[in-house]
């Protein structure tokens, strides 16, 4: 009785998966699993919805917020090990030693890594896993593949995980059931910080399987980049087009640019002894400044009505 249950429920379910993977006729250039992963996006994404995502709101509710800092820096350090490790594969000495000292100062001074002190003491904190290695020495990435569970990924990176998992020292917890518990308390840790995240990638992204992506495809090419050490503190550099300028040519009568088409009247009696003519503008003696601008210091407030105080910017 319980088999042909069981047997109905993995009919159902198989038929589901093959129905959604004959929803995307012409899938995207570069993403010839499409089918596939907006299928396994959607039951990732109920699997998250139903059980990941109220178990880190009760998380967040229940556990105040200075613990639930000091279990990500318990992580982040020893996730340092296994960057510290693929930094040196990538031939990145200087990474490499500076996560090892992370680890250090932070297991030392941090209470087993319980406080970020490298952070403070500008200790900068790197992103590695094997998959960026195989990266790093050319290995293309293959295909767009959605894991269950897991999330996005790609062909180059899934084959990663595997040296991932051996290399993570939760791996090698003793027993078996205390690691399986490390790992599950990261994951809700690490699920519970990314509330914030979710919120907006719902309200915001009309597709959320292209966002993620197209945000994760595009992550991981910049961490692979030959001109990125791997630091979450360094940004893409945008090269921005200088301002335009305003001043007006020499022989244009000795006008003024738009920032200094008008001058109190208090100022252009100090600067020529007289004041303007009614509706015109005064200006400083071009032939004498050399430009035709007005030097910041000239700047000076209206003289004020009798019985107020005034004030001279110098």
């Amino acid at each position: 009785m319980y088999a042909m249950a069981l047997r109905r429920v993995l009919v159902s379910a198989a038929v589901v998966t093959l129905a959604g993977c004959a929803t995307v006729t012409t899938p995207t250039k570069g993403d010839p699993l499409e089918s596939y992963n907006r299928t396994m996006f959607t039951i990732n994404d109920k699997v998250d919805q139903f059980a990941l995502k109220p178990v880190a709101k009760a998380y967040v509710w229940g556990v105040p917020e200075p613990v639930r800092n000091s279990v990500t820096n318990f992580f982040s350090n020893i996730g340092d090990v296994y960057i510290a490790a693929n930094n040196l594969l990538q031939l990145k000495i200087a990474d490499g030693v500076s996560d090892i000292m992370r680890v250090a100062i932070n297991t030392v001074f941090g209470v087993g890594g319980l406080f970020d002190v490298a952070t403070v003491a500008k200790l900068p904190k790197h992103s590695g896993d094997f998959g960026l290695t195989l990266g790093h020495y050319g290995v293309p990435a293959g295909p767009y593949l959605v894991l269950p569970l897991l999330g996005p990924s790609t062909v180059r990176d899934t084959s990663g995980l595997v040296v991932d998992y051996f290399g993570s020292p939760l791996t090698y917890v003793r027993p078996d059931s205390v690691s399986w518990a490390l790992y599950g308390v990261n994951l809700i840790n690490t699920r519970a910080n990314l509330l914030g995240a979710t919120d907006v990638l719902a309200d915001a992204a009309l597709d959320k399987y292209s966002f993620v992506r197209n945000a994760y495809l595009q992550r991981r090419q910049y961490l692979i980049g030959g001109d990125n050490d791997g630091s979450t503190g360094n940004m893409p550099n945008y090269d921005e087009a200088p301002l335009p300028t305003y001043a007006e040519p020499e022989g244009a009568g000795g006008a003024v640019g738009a920032s200094a088409t008008a001058v109190p009247p208090a100022a252009a009696q100090g600067a020529s002894g007289a004041a303007p003519a009614s509706g015109t503008a005064a200006t400083p003696n071009a032939a004498s400044s050399g430009n035709a601008t007005v030097p910041g210091n000239q700047y000076v407030p209206p003289r004020a009505p009798p019985g107020f105080p005034s004030f001279r910017l110098r």
